[in-house]
């Protein structure tokens, strides 16, 4: 299954005191922000995985090109899915998107082996209880790492989630993005053990499933 958004997620570090994360406003993202969010997207990107995929593929990436895409899916996004958008002084800054599982195994609720205390299977949920969220994507501009933004976006992306009556959140991230694994670990998840490769510009990218159960 590709991993098109997921690749490398864009996590926050620590937060400066100097730039309070009061004044991150999170909201839906709308089709007017859909711009902005390309340009989020593809710099991120630009600025996670040199080293990691091909520089080549990184450097042809496209702000105009990737929006074009996005107004396509955005169009036909289904209705179970949510993206959010964070803002800095009415810009937009960071942009989560996420949904129901499309992984089998936790779409059905049961996890890999390593993993039974992570995400309960489909007899231990309560009743209406729905096995797993993806977290698709989760970006944010790379001059605002650090900050709180990341953190914001992920910490509405949970509450979502949560409403939503799943038991589990999960994400996949790149092998070797040290800085998103430490900040998916701070806020909770832990690897549970499945990994798979993707091919980005003709090079086998591996990634690693982070998990954590919901309250």
């Amino acid at each position: 299954m590709a991993r098109v958004e997921v690749r490398g997620t864009d996590g926050a570090g620590e937060r400066r005191p100097e730039q309070p994360l009061s004044e991150v406003c999170v909201r839906e993202m709308t089709e007017a922000d859909i711009d902005a969010v390309s340009a989020v997207r593809v710099r991120g990107w630009q600025a996670a995985y040199p080293g990691l995929m091909p520089q080549a593929y990184l450097d042809a990436m496209d702000v105009a090109q990737d929006a074009g895409q996005r107004r396509e899916w955005f169009a036909r996004r289904r209705p179970e899915v949510w993206e959010l958008v964070a803002e800095r002084a009415g810009r937009v800054v960071g942009w989560l998107a996420a949904g129901p599982a499309r992984d089998a195994d936790l779409a059905r609720g049961a996890g890999s082996p390593s993993a039974g205390a992570l995400a309960p299977a489909d007899r231990e949920l309560p009743a209406g209880r729905r096995p797993a969220a993806e977290l698709l994507a989760l970006y944010v501009a790379p001059e605002l790492l650090g900050t709180g933004v990341g953190r914001a976006l992920l910490d509405a992306g949970t509450l979502r989630a949560c409403s939503r009556g799943y038991g589990a959140l999960y994400l996949w991230v790149v092998r070797g993005n040290a800085r998103a694994q430490r900040f998916y670990e701070r806020a909770g998840f832990a690897p549970d053990g499945a990994e798979e490769a993707s091919d980005v510009g003709g090079r086998r990218v591996p990634e690693l499933r982070y998990r954590r159960p919901l309250p």
